[in-house]
């Protein structure tokens, strides 16, 4: 590998320059190590509590559920808290939650019904974790590097998808599986006090934070509103429901294969996290050669038969190249779409943007899980795989298709301290409320279409800022008067949009104003409700 001081700015290595980016990146590293552990030992255990496919898979959607449900309230928190403790926080739960594994284990006391609730809460860490992560990244690195730096962190998930199963398959053959989760509660409080060492400067703001759930509505209203999110939301869902049908079955694939065994399963993991890091370390590479659509679409038919390689493979010589380039895949597919998702999102509400993204794809991954697991339960393995892999491509296709409008793809989401926020008038408190804000525009009867195709930006812009409602109102008397209509839940709320300006909204409004034909610039009104009883 190259020093640091040798790393160009167009190395796939540049971003480990950064200090603080190479001590978090190591921590990630662990902690996927952890969770790939945590991973198979719990499937490879599930198999001798019960011969049951379902219950095997759904191993998997323990895992990755937790994600579905709470990504969006941590990646709030994540947006709300000081990011750097809430992410010692979840590596202390990822601890606890591994001691616990370890006693129940140890103990005998372990079953079925056990082994999935502990592994849910194991996902729980990780959905926590997440959001912190991939929010942190853009902050520490240059925007040219982030494509490099995902590709990174595919290595660290998929180089850990190679040493966690072989740590894991080593101490289960050895000592057993409870030595594993033991390693994961060691693991995860050396990474917690390692992130203690990141020294953070605390954000000026004259605002208090958010609410919790203030934050939660804002950060969901912000996707809906976002077309390239949700272009990148319906890939990543449609890709991993039915991607995540081989990694879920594969410890019974490695189970009836010959000579299958925990040494099986995990050289078959490790082929798959071995295509993963070659891809990731070729990332520049790939983007250089296939647009976004394109890496999506063929990628998903490559995966669709590498799969249909391994379900039909006679052994593990045929198998593990097939997952050597399911894992190239995989990895290439997942880093376009998030990159995607990072480069649609503005740093104040990134955590709860990505939480989403991963929301879609562990969502899509655990239904999946379930969704196949019962397919195999009905039919075998072999048919699961096959529907799985067909079925995929087909949906794949069809929601390829939807593209977001050109201007989504071009929004500048810098900071902008353009517009200044109004002084809080004698006599109002910060939580008083709801605030309604008016523009009188005066335009051009003949240029209306024009003006209100901006002014339909205008709202979706408002609403991602965190207004409550956006509308336009046409003059039924005067000719090319239309007031725009704004309402915020309380003062604060009102100043908080201010700090939520992108280059893109000073753009948009001078769009708006070319609209205005007044002697006047728009007047503009801020009234605030009054109590009716």
């Amino acid at each position: 590998m190259q020093t640091t001081a040798q790393l160009s700015p167009e190395s796939p290595w540049a971003p480990l320059s950064q200090p603080v980016f190479r001590m978090l990146w190591s921590v990630w590293l662990t902690a996927n190590i952890c969770m790939w552990m945590n991973d198979v030992a719990a499937a490879w255990m599930m198999t001798s509590l019960t011969t049951s496919p379902i219950m095997v898979a759904l191993v998997q959607s323990a895992s990755t559920l937790p994600v579905f449900f709470l990504g969006v309230p941590s990646g709030a928190l994540a947006d709300i808290l000081d990011r750097r403790k809430y992410f010692i926080f979840t590596q202390f739960w990822v601890a606890a939650v591994g001691v616990l594994l370890c006693l129940a284990t140890a103990s005998g006391h372990m079953g079925a019904p056990l082994l999935l609730l502990l592994t849910f809460a194991n996902g729980i860490g990780f959905a926590m974790r997440w959001p912190v992560f991939s929010a942190v990244i853009p902050d520490l690195i240059p925007r040219h590097q982030l494509p490099s730096a995902l590709a990174l962190n595919g290595i660290a998930m998929n180089t850990s998808r190679i040493f966690g199963p072989i740590l894991a398959g080593a101490l289960i053959a050895s000592l057993g599986s409870a030595w594993v989760f033991a390693l994961n509660a060691v693991l995860s409080v050396i990474s917690g006090f390692v992130i203690m060492r990141w020294k953070t400067e605390p954000k000026a703001s004259a605002l208090p934070a958010e609410r919790f759930f203030g934050a939660i509505r804002v950060g969901l209203t912000y996707v809906r509103q976002s077309q390239a999110m949700h272009a990148v939301l319906f890939r990543i869902t449609a890709f991993f429901l039915q991607a995540v049908a081989l990694t879920s079955l594969l410890p019974l694939i490695a189970k009836h294969m010959v000579g299958g065994g925990a040494g099986t399963f995990t050289l078959l993991l490790a082929s798959m996290g071995f295509g993963a890091v070659v891809a990731a370390l070729m990332m520049r590479r790939i983007r250089a050669v296939m647009d976004g659509d394109a890496l999506v679409r063929n990628g998903t038919v490559l995966q669709a038969v590498s799969m249909l390689v391994v379900a039909f493979a006679p052994n593990i010589y045929v198998a593990a190249p097939a997952l050597m380039v399911n894992g190239m895949t995989v990895i290439s597919v997942a880093n376009s779409l998030a990159v995607s998702a990072q480069l649609a999102l503005p740093n104040w509400v990134r955590a709860r943007g990505m939480s989403v993204y991963q929301m879609a794809l562990m969502g899509g991954g655990g239904i999946g899980a379930a969704l196949w697991g019962q397919v195999a339960t009905f039919s075998d393995v072999r048919t699961s795989l096959v529907i799985s892999a067909v079925g995929g491509v087909v949906l794949m296709l069809a929601v390829i298709r939807y593209r977001p409008r050109a201007e989504a793809d071009m929004e500048d989401l810098t900071p902008s301290s353009a517009w200044k926020a109004p002084e809080m008038p004698p006599g109002v408190q910060g939580h008083d409320g709801p605030v309604m804000t008016t523009i009188e525009y005066l335009i051009d009867p003949a240029r209306a279409d024009d003006f209100m195709a901006v002014m339909r930006e205008t709202r979706s812009s408002r609403l991602r800022q965190g207004a409550l409602s956006c509308e336009v109102f046409r003059d039924a008397t005067v000719p090319g008067r239309y007031v725009e209509h704004m309402l915020d839940e309380s003062w604060i709320e009102h100043l908080r949009r201010f700090d939520r300006v992108t280059a893109y909204d000073v753009a948009l409004r001078e769009r708006r104003l070319s609209f205005h034909i007044g002697a006047e610039p728009p007047r503009l009104t801020r009234s605030l409700a009054e109590a009716m009883d």
